[in-house]
């Protein structure tokens, strides 16, 4: 289970990038005006000539010279422009957009002005100066942005210029303002009321099937074999949509029908396992969430996701009485290397200390889990079964105090949990060995974490959480806080 961080911007598959380029440019190409007025296919940084032209052509489509129609045939040639541009071309574009059509601060000041002595002396006046306030505040670049909204896949263009401003390192304050005002339209345009809960199945359009495997950020789907058991009769898949991007998932959720709480991944994506009857399952665990566009980051709707597709399985499935995830623990060796660099008194206490010196008699408890934490790998090694079943208790022990009490402000520290956490779920167990896999061992020693989504409790525990930083969790995990 993954969630992105607001400024988490991993880019698009390279293939998918370079098909979406494609379309854009074959939807567009009719649109544009003829000539040559803009610059294409530029290496490098663009001339002062090219960027005046640029500014003219964004004038001329700011104030509809021509007419509407020829505004929006504007739009898509600026959008073609950006399209063939490298990287040193892009930045120098948009930063045409955001420097020279920037909120005028000489006007909002004489709106306000104006709007004070209406006030004081018309009061039938202070709607229009309200109003005049109000467009002041509207920077001209936004209502630029809102001409792609008019083209087809003008929506798709928005989102993925987001994602390259928010990749695009050391940004200016102008930058900064200009991906503000992309995501307000954004948040927007992608209410929870606009979108599309769908269900994913082996007879979904190749096209949408192949971005699922390439926007698969949690765990690979390494073929279509390996896809097609994902999809199987006791395995779920639902993808938000919104309308103006038919063909673009947004978030999808991948769900195991399974008896009991699942605790390890490799079970769960185990292609050679045979197919359970779904009538038999009384689980379902969320085992993978991608977010498919990085222009949305921030946009939050996964939220909502869980919330539908467990009402829909509940509607399908009515016996399945268990809604969980099966997460990774991404930020728990980090924040374990970095507490045993700066203070490792907080996390031996004498029962742990024994454990460590009993697998190594010879070495100090500290020296013995900074190996430990050093070289992961050693804990699938045969030869670390001689190291007893305490040891998988003391990392335990360690993960419920990381994600119970380590804090950014009032946020837990580990992304995925603030994720979950915010959406109402508690945790319910800390699973050894849930990912023994390199990329798991990595991030959290193997260990895997359920959140567990009780319905009747989701709102109230989100509120806790949100409001006042309160974390729920079941009464195992917090005895392990307790030894």
């Amino acid at each position: 289970m993954v969630d992105k961080p607001d400024r988490d911007v991993t880019p698009m598959p390279a293939g998918l990038l370079n098909r979406t380029v494609r379309t854009f440019r074959k939807v567009w190409r009719t649109a544009g005006l003829p000539g040559a007025a803009l610059p294409e296919a530029v290496e490098g940084t663009l001339r002062d000539s090219e960027l005046e032209k640029l500014e003219r052509e964004f004038r001329a489509c700011l104030v509809a010279r021509g007419g509407e129609i020829e505004a929006r045939a504007r739009a898509a040639r600026l959008g073609t422009t950006y399209l063939a541009l490298d990287t040193a071309g892009r930045r120098q574009f948009v930063e045409v957009l955001a420097e020279r059509f920037s909120m005028d601060r000489e006007d909002v000041d004489h709106a306000i002005s104006e709007y004070h002595r209406r006030r004081d002396e018309d009061s039938e006046g202070d709607e229009t100066a309200l109003d005049r306030l109000r467009s002041a505040l509207v920077a001209p670049r936004v209502r630029l942005l809102t001409r792609f909204n008019e083209l087809s896949l003008g929506v798709k263009f928005l989102v993925d210029l987001r994602a390259d401003i928010l990749r695009m390192s050391a940004r200016s304050s102008a930058l900064a303002g200009l991906e503000r005002d992309i995501k307000a339209l954004l948040v927007s345009w992608f209410d929870i009321g606009f979108l599309e809960l769908t269900r994913i199945t082996w007879r979904t359009p190749a096209a949408i099937l192949e971005k699922l495997i390439e926007y698969e950020a949690v765990h690979a789907i390494r073929s279509w074999d390996d896809l097609k058991h994902r999809l199987d009769d006791d395995r779920r898949c639902y993808a938000f949509f919104h309308p103006n991007m038919p063909e673009e998932p947004l978030i999808f959720v991948q769900i195991a029908l399974v008896q009991g709480l699942a605790g390890n991944v490799r079970e769960l994506l185990d292609e050679q396992a045979e197919t359970e009857p779904v009538e038999n399952a009384d689980t379902a665990i969320f085992y993978s969430i991608s977010n498919c566009q990085a222009g949305l980051a921030g946009v939050s709707f996964g939220n909502f996701l869980i919330k539908q597709v467990a009402s829909a399985l509940s509607r399908d499935l009515p016996q399945l009485k268990v809604f969980s995830t099966l997460s990774p623990v991404p930020g728990f060796r980090q924040w374990l290397r970095e507490t045993l660099s700066s203070g490792p008194e907080s996390l031996l206490n004498e029962a742990r200390n024994n454990v460590l010196r009993e697998m190594a008699p010879d070495t100090p408890p500290v020296e013995t889990l900074s190996r430990i934490v050093e070289t992961p790998g050693c804990l699938v090694d045969p030869a670390a079964e001689s190291d007893g079943p305490e040891l998988p208790t003391v990392l335990r022990q360690l993960c419920a105090r990381y994600l119970l009490e380590e804090r950014s402000g009032t946020r837990a520290l580990d992304r995925v949990a603030h994720f979950h956490l915010s959406n109402g779920a508690r945790i319910e167990r800390i699973n050894w060995m849930g990912d023994p896999s390199p990329q798991g061992l990595a991030a959290s020693f193997g260990l895997m974490v359920n959140y567990r989504y009780l319905l009747d409790e989701v709102d109230r525990n989100n509120e806790q959480y949100t409001k006042k930083g309160r974390i729920r969790a079941s009464g195992t995990v917090r005895r392990l806080l307790k030894t």
